[in-house]
């Protein structure tokens, strides 16, 4: 047995000893005391120090009644092996055939279905998974050029997404809330229909998913620069033009499935060439990401709150035509389109952008001109292209 030291605390006596194969060696200044102990997990008493006390000899009592004397307050600690006091150990030296036995007769019937979905989901998943992995097929396909479509991914992504814009919607949502209903959305705009159609992802649709992404935060990162952080800040309600909930859902429906219609009509990835005669699609590209950029930093610029214009502005973009930034959304769904070559779903999208953009772009210009009167209208007769310059 290891020597188990205990240590008094006392502010008269202090004295300390040590338990050596059952024998307790009492040492209070440089003096002897033996009793014989059996040995237990835990040893615990109090040693009294009164006259008539055996220890009373050794004290040195600093009053002239002994009785006045604080009591010594022993503890004892232990170096033995901790096995004992595992729980995880304990349980599974206890574990036995009857104790298994009773616990199974204590299940209900509730607790035999709930515990046996549970082992069937287990188990599929477990196969499906092995399956998975050797099969020859995945691992042809999964590599840094082709990508096997991962279907579930898409709709619990798609079902995050939804439940994030419920609490958009209630005001709830966080930032990393915000940015999954954003990666969904354009999941489901770049990724999932050319993945549906060909089986497999590569080239154009990995490009464009981050190009998107690119593209939406162009609007919150001119508010870090402005303001130092990412969040709106409340302004006139007014300037929410916003048109009825109806015409934005067939908004929305037309772009995905002008999306959809692109991904049908283009041949199949791989049939896409790549090299030089992509070199327009990246320069629609880049001239597409400068002027969301562009456009929005001049409108923040002269503008309180982001949305609130102080000003008409005649700068950048603006200079070319009256609403770049819808102009510039609807020439990032003409390049994608292109990309895939489907020249009949690029018509498709910029008629659907038109019919919606046309009816916001009048509401805007109204207030506009309520706001600033005579100063817009001598803009809009200068430059009299609302979209496409020198088109419409």
């Amino acid at each position: 047995m290891e020597a188990a030291k205990v240590l008094s605390h006392s502010k008269t006596a202090p004295f300390g000893f040590s338990i050596v194969s059952n024998k307790v060696s009492l040492r209070p200044f440089n003096k002897h005391f033996h009793a014989d102990m059996i040995a237990t997990k835990s040893i615990s008493f109090r040693l009294n120090c009164i006259n008539g006390n055996p220890f009373s000899s050794f004290l040195k009592p600093a009053r002239k009644k002994a009785d006045l004397l604080p009591s010594p307050r022993c503890s004892i600690s232990s170096n033995a092996t901790t096995e004992s006091d595992n729980s995880v150990l304990n349980y599974f030296r206890n574990l036995s055939f009857d104790s298994i036995k009773v616990t199974l007769l204590q299940l209900t019937s509730i607790d035999i279905v709930k515990w046996s979905g549970i082992l069937c989901i287990i188990t599929a998943a477990t196969k499906w998974t092995m399956n998975m992995f050797f099969n020859p097929f995945f691992w042809m396909y999964f590599s840094w050029t082709w990508l096997f479509w991962p279907w579930l991914v898409a709709t619990v992504l798609a079902v995050y997404g939804l439940y994030s814009f419920r609490k958009h919607v209630l005001g709830e949502a966080n930032i990393f809330e915000q940015l999954a209903i954003v990666t969904s959305v354009f999941t489901w705009l770049t990724l999932v229909p050319p993945g549906h159609f060909n089986g497999y992802l590569e080239g154009w649709p990995f490009v464009f998913f981050f190009v998107y992404h690119y593209f939406f935060f162009f609007n919150v990162s001119v508010r870090r620069r402005l303001y130092g952080d990412y969040y709106a800040r409340p302004h006139d309600p007014k300037w929410d033009v916003n048109l009825p909930m109806w015409s934005r859902l067939l908004f929305s429906a037309g772009v995905m499935a002008g999306h959809w219609l692109a991904a049908f009509e283009g041949p199949e990835l791989h049939l896409i060439p790549g090299g030089w005669s992509n070199l327009g699609i990246w320069a629609l590209i880049i001239t597409t990401l400068l002027m969301q950029y562009k456009a929005t930093l001049y409108l923040a610029n002269y503008s309180e709150n982001v949305v609130e214009p102080t000003a008409v502005v005649q700068f950048g973009p603006y200079r070319w035509v009256r609403h770049p930034i819808y102009s510039s959304t609807m020439l990032l769904f003409v390049t994608y389109c292109l990309a895939l070559r489907a020249p009949l779903s690029l018509l498709f999208v910029v008629a659907v952008c038109l019919l919606y953009y046309k009816q916001k772009a009048e509401m805007e210009e109204a207030l506009m001109i309520e706001t600033f009167g005579q100063i817009y209208t001598e803009y809009a007769s200068k430059v009299k292209f609302k979209f496409i310059p020198f088109i419409y």
